[in-house]
C-alpha cells in the first residue's frame, strides 16, 4: 500500500470519526421517534465502517 493510500485511510477515518460526533450530537436534540432511530442506525454503520478501516492500517502496518 502507497503512502497516498494510508493518507486516504487516515482521512477517511477522520471523517467517520467526525460524522459519528456530529450524529450524536443532534441525536440529543431530536424528540422524533423516527429520527432518532435512523440516526442511531446511521451512527452504528459509521462507526463500523470507522472500525473497518482501522483494522485495515492494522493490517498493513503488521505487514
Amino acid at each position: 500500500m502507497t503512502q497516498k493510500d494510508l493518507l486516504y485511510l487516515e482521512d477517511a477515518i477522520g471523517h467517520e470519526t467526525n460524522l459519528v460526533a456530529i450524529y450524536e450530537y443532534y441525536l440529543e436534540m431530536l424528540e422524533d421517534n423516527n429520527l432518532k432511530t435512523f440516526l442511531k442506525n446511521e451512527i452504528k454503520k459509521h462507526q463500523n465502517l470507522k472500525a473497518k478501516l482501522l483494522k485495515t492500517m492494522e493490517d498493513v502496518a503488521n505487514e
